[in-house]
């Protein structure tokens, strides 16, 4: 059993998405092994979603979901385990821009910091624009303040759904 995290634990909330090799599986998977690392647990879990492609269109549809964790874990340690998971479950980081992946998780979030380092960038650059992201994240965090930007409700009240739908439990 994974050890609850400390007083210093932090709320992270990470987005997990994929569209190669049974995308909805690998981010059980995922979920799974996230809510297993060390001074880590899960608080939150959202539905599945299916949204088009950011990138190029001719590649599958994307499976999209978002979790909140309590962790001790510093930030750049969470990443390392986030590109530890995606390696694990076959992510290969070559290629073109936005292209089919087995498995991506982003540190969206961690706590009220903002961070700017040459390998991470919270909040999340691109966490306000896309509805695969903010609708996941406002089903477990309605009222979250996203720091430097405000409040999570306006931002979802300006992002047209775009398609994205809700998967139940496929």
């Amino acid at each position: 059993m994974p050890r609850l995290p400390d007083a210093r634990s932090v709320r992270a909330y990470i987005g997990l998405g994929g569209n190669l090799d049974q995308p909805a599986a690998r981010i059980r998977r995922a979920r799974v092994a996230l809510s297993v690392l060390p001074n880590t647990r899960e608080a939150a879990f959202s539905s599945l979603y299916r949204s088009a492609p950011m990138g190029p269109s001719d590649q599958p549809d994307y499976v999209n979901a978002v979790m909140a964790l309590d962790t001790g874990l510093e930030p750049l340690a969470l990443l390392d385990h986030l590109q530890a998971i995606e390696n694990a479950e076959g992510r290969v980081r070559m290629g073109e821009r936005w292209g089919p992946r087995t498995l991506d998780l982003d540190l969206l979030l961690y706590g009220e910091d903002v961070i700017q380092h040459e390998r991470l960038t919270v909040p999340h650059p691109g966490l306000h624009q896309r509805e695969f992201v903010l609708y996941p994240l406002f089903e477990i965090a309605p009222d979250l303040k996203i720091p430097g930007w405000g409040a999570l409700r306006d931002w979802v009240a300006a992002c047209p759904r775009r398609g994205l739908e809700a998967m139940g439990d496929e």
